[in-house]
């Protein structure tokens, strides 16, 4: 009878199975695609505009040789040179001119001309499943922080935050893109600040690195511009925080608007979820008036006691020596020691 109870409750749980969880919504996690693979002088690499458009054609032209410069043929986004107010064309176009060239077999990677405003308007007309079966490196930063790590979230594909392609390189932006795009290997450390040559009554105060809370963590890196993390937050375009280190940097934004987009970030329990913390560099972002919170103060009140580690000053953001960061790489950050090591490849063979 004991036996005849047990199988009707059980014949009973899974009969009702379906509509007991019929409506629960899982989220899946992408299945992880192959690694981009690195780039080498003489590819073939597209050049796409899909934020704001350029100030002068001449910038975009500029940018064109910039990349020429690397030793990379080129292939030009149709779209590259249109205006449509602050934006490089419509919505559709620019992001036509992406989908096209994860098509072109090709071309082997993709770099953005500038950031500015915009690459969130583009993210519903990007066609994820192409870039799934086409995996190839996309590089930028600022305003398309929002499309590296849309990729990342939609796909599993490796992005990567680093130089847009309408700036000169710095030899350090240029040994920084080497090392992780075009000679990768495991244990790299990223974002290091650059040699120093400290003499008597001379040290470095540009870059310095402060360490807001000690530790060393391990987690795959998501992130770059704090206010667009911010407006992919709920969207489905938004990277899963958890057990991820989390890079941070922004421009022209006062220690109270960047104390608000943090406390959104862990209001919306983002940040609690974080194996770690790196920030960058946080340009033209100082208080205007005495008595202003500093910068200082708002990171160390923000994360201080959030028990992760949290290291500030490693190169990227808006400055002239960018570092390269690949967004979904498994990284080490060490605070002690003032490192973010790559534990593994940044890019295939």
């Amino acid at each position: 009878m004991k036996q005849r109870r047990q199988f009707l409750r059980t014949a009973f749980f899974w009969g009702m199975a379906p509509f007991v969880f019929s409506n629960t919504k899982i989220k899946k996690k992408p299945e992880a695609v192959p690694l981009p693979s690195k780039l080498i002088k003489g590819d073939t690499v597209g050049v796409i505009a899909p934020a704001s458009g350029a100030f002068e054609s001449e910038d975009f032209r500029f940018g064109l040789d910039v990349i020429r410069s690397l030793g990379f043929n080129i292939r030009e986004g149709k779209h590259i040179f249109e205006k449509n107010g602050y934006l490089a064309g419509s919505d559709k176009n620019r992001a036509a001119d992406l989908n096209r060239m994860f098509a072109d077999k090709e071309v082997k990677g993709i770099f953005t001309l500038r950031g500015g405003y915009g690459t969130p308007r583009i993210l519903p007309y990007v066609d994820y499943n192409l870039i799934k079966q086409n995996p190839k490196p996309i590089i930028g930063y600022s305003d398309i922080t929002a499309l590296l790590n849309a990729i990342y979230a939609k796909t599993g594909m490796v992005t990567y935050h680093g130089p847009i392609a309408a700036r000169n390189f710095t030899p350090y932006s240029l040994q920084s893109f080497k090392k992780v795009l075009m000679e990768p290997t495991p244990k790299t450390i990223i974002g290091e600040t650059p040699p120093f040559e400290a003499s008597e009554g001379l040290v470095d105060r540009e870059n310095r690195l402060m360490r807001i809370a000690p530790g060393i963590a391990r987690g795959r890196l998501i992130g770059g511009n704090l206010s667009l993390m911010v407006k992919l937050v709920g969207t489905e375009y938004e990277p899963d925080y958890t057990g991820k280190i989390l890079i941070l940097e922004d421009v022209g934004e006062r220690p109270y608007r960047l104390d608000g987009m943090l406390t959104h970030l862990w209001l919306a329990g983002r940040l609690q979820k974080l194996a770690g913390v790196v920030l960058g560099k946080f340009t033209e972002c100082e208080a205007t008036s005495p008595g202003g919170a500093s910068l200082e103060s708002v990171f160390k009140e923000r994360f201080a006691n959030m028990g992760i580690p949290v290291l500030r000053g490693l190169m990227f953001g808006h400055v002239l020596d960018q570092a390269t960061f690949p967004v979904g790489i498994e990284a080490e950050l060490n605070v002690e020691a003032g490192t973010l090591t790559l534990q593994e490849p940044s890019a295939g063979i």
